[in-house]
């Protein structure tokens, strides 16, 4: 029996896709942080965030939206996935 530690993960395309652009989101975040530090601000969230306390804030959610969109709905998954970005978006921006 081999043992590999990839065995058990489909690395279909739109995977890593998906994990290659969280990837460069930390990547760019990373070097924004260390050109201009982020200040905490208080958004539609009901807490003070920073840029990077939404960026993880903004995957969770995403990540919940994407999973209850395939288990609540039939429609297509890359619509799922397109909701959960702009939710993403709307959490960076205004959160």
């Amino acid at each position: 029996m081999e043992s590999n530690v990839f065995s058990w993960m489909a690395w279909t395309p739109p995977v890593a896709i998906f994990f290659t652009c969280i990837v460069l989101m930390l990547i760019g975040m990373t070097i924004w942080q260390l050109r201009s530090p982020s200040i905490e601000r208080k958004g539609f969230l009901p807490i003070p965030t920073t840029r990077g306390d939404r960026l993880f804030i903004g995957l969770l959610t995403a990540a919940y939206v994407n999973l209850a969109w395939t288990g609540l709905t039939d429609l297509a998954q890359w619509i799922g996935a397109i909701v959960g970005f702009v939710v993403l978006l709307v959490l960076m921006r205004w959160g």
